[in-house]
């Protein structure tokens, strides 16, 4: 991407994330950093090529501090087991079956992001349904949290699971009552698929995810954080590829510890981790439990109607400290998957134990989703620096399953927002896709609706206490998400940053809050270069 020469942006009403100047009307940037942001009047005399913007609302660049997108370049080649086109198991079995007309005999099918809620019969589907769909190929669906899958009689038979089969640790096959696998895997359990299922090339992997960055420059988004895979391949060399065939996406790369732990011989090379490249190995990602809507985040109440049920801590004691010990001799960012309360404790009870030992402006642990903290959490996370990151996408587009595992008093007190910013935590914004029940999971404008309104797609209401102003919202998607991730030089519109921004077909600071989830990107620009253009008039 060339940087060269001096542009000045003017006529805007560009919203910064800077508090030190939160609102500007023209920057001047050279060489792809801002030389200059505030009123026309005060910019260089020497412009350089002048670019007139209309009148229109200019953001930051969006951070997506927590997503897949290798995953999510791969799911949008596989079926998409959500409204509208699947609402029933019914049209799930049709949906396979018409796939497998597609399809060889014996090839694989694949789906994503099935939610039992969103299932007109309210319960998960099981290896029975699938066997309906297909018998003579094996069949396996990723939940919408990707902590969970569902196989037909094939794939287990393929994986060699069957009623003797034993529990891995921090998993669960589900059995019926005569002690038969169901074919819903949960937790670690879903890794016993991942060595049969087909992998993609590397060619086909750069290339579905040239296709995605297509479609989150379009959405505004100018960085990401990959949290890595359900299997031990490595991420880094498909960015660089696609980097190199016009991939325009900042890229942190994290690497799923539970697949490398064991391999004495694996590595980042040093020159990976330095955070000035525009895509390098950010660290590694733990994970301390599920999710809510799988009913396996580990809570500190039992899930509603489960009885003792409080869900599944996921990672050994073990496992986490041969992750700290290797983030604190490599010098890099530990991350830490913990959606539940007790998960929240121990994972931030256990790094506050340590000094940082990142970079400054690098939190050297950031714990994902944080669903159900205490204030004892949020305040020492505070104290230590600990960033947390997490999704209002998921109260907005997973009500249903949260009222159904939390109930209406708890579904409010969850994502409290507005105490972890009281508390001084360093929060960012991000989406998790595709690990979401939204057909498309990278939009950033539905999880900023629910931020400022708490009110989900359906309605449900999510605790209008903890909402934040539309302001805060885009400032936790840009600035805090950068903060959060370690980013360096991207977040904000301020001199020696980035030229990295949106620009709005609407002002998002302005409008309805109703009306948030209907804001599209007209322009989105890296290092001063436009890389999208709405084709909208």
């Amino acid at each position: 991407m060339s940087t060269a020469g001096r542009k000045t942006f003017v006529n805007g009403r560009i919203f910064t994330s800077n508090d030190q100047m939160p609102e500007a009307e023209a920057m001047t940037v050279e060489d792809g950093r801002i030389l200059m942001v505030g009123k026309e009047e005060d910019l260089p005399e020497d412009r350089g090529t002048v670019v007139d913007l209309q009148g229109r609302r200019v953001i930051p660049g969006f951070v997506d501090a927590h997503m897949h997108p290798v995953m999510l370049a791969n799911c949008r080649k596989k079926i998409t087991v959500m409204p509208p086109e699947i609402c029933s198991i019914e049209d799930l079995v049709q949906a396979i079956r018409k796939r497998r007309r597609e399809q060889a005999p014996g090839q694989w099918i694949e789906g994503w992001g099935y939610d039992e809620q969103g299932f007109e019969e309210k319960r998960s589907p099981n290896r029975y349904d699938l066997d309906r769909g297909c018998s003579d190929a094996p069949v396996a669906l990723l939940r919408n949290c990707a902590h969970i899958r569902c196989v037909n009689s094939m794939a287990l038979k393929i994986a060699g699971i069957d009623r003797n089969t034993p529990d891995p640790p921090g998993g669960e096959i589900e059995r019926d009552e005569n002690g038969e696998p169901t074919g819903v895997l949960k937790e670690t359990a879903r890794n016993l698929i991942a060595p049969f299922l087909p992998m993609e090339t590397e060619e086909e992997k750069v290339r579905n995810l040239l296709e995605l960055g297509e479609l989150l420059s379009s959405q505004g988004i100018t960085a990401v954080c990959d949290m890595g895979n359900l299997d031990s391949s490595d991420n880094f060399p498909i960015y660089e590829a696609a980097a190199r065939k016009g991939f325009c996406q900042r890229a942190g790369v994290y690497y799923m510890w539970d697949f490398f732990a064991d391999d004495g011989a694996f590595s980042i090379p040093a020159e990976h981790l330095d955070r000035n490249r525009n895509i390098f190995a950010a660290g590694l990602k733990l994970i301390g439990d599920g999710s809510i809507s799988g009913k396996t985040a580990w809570m500190r109440q039992p899930y509603q109607d489960s009885g003792d049920n409080c869900g599944i801590s996921v990672c050994t004691d073990e496992l986490m400290e041969s992750a700290i010990s290797f983030c604190k001799k490599n010098r890099c960012q530990l991350s830490m998957h913990a959606m539940g309360g007790r998960a929240i404790e121990r994972m931030v009870d256990r790094a506050s134990e340590e000094e940082s030992w990142t970079e400054p402006g690098v939190p050297y642990v950031r714990v994902e989703h944080v669903t159900d903290p205490s204030e004892e959490s949020m305040e020492k996370a505070a104290a230590h620096g600990i960033s947390f990151v997490t999704q209002p996408i998921f109260l907005y587009a997973e009500s249903a399953s949260y009222l159904a595992n939390l109930g209406t008093e708890r579904i409010r007190e969850c994502y409290p927002v507005r105490t972890m910013l009281e508390k001084g935590v360093t929060l960012g914004y991000s989406t998790d896709a595709p690990a979401t029940f939204w057909s498309v999971p990278s939009d950033p404008f539905p999880g900023l609706k629910l931020a400022v309104t708490r009110r989900a797609a359906d309605g449900t209401d999510c605790g209008r206490e903890h909402a934040v102003d539309i302001r805060t919202a885009v400032t936790l998607y840009t600035k805090g998400a950068a903060q959060a991730a370690g980013f360096s030089g991207i977040g904000m519109l301020a001199p020696g940053y980035h030229a990295d921004f949106a620009v709005l077909d609407r002002d998002i600071l302005e409008i309805p809050a109703e009306e948030i989830d209907q804001v599209r990107v007209a322009e989105t620009y890296m290092d001063g270069v436009c890389i999208y253009k709405s084709e909208e008039k």
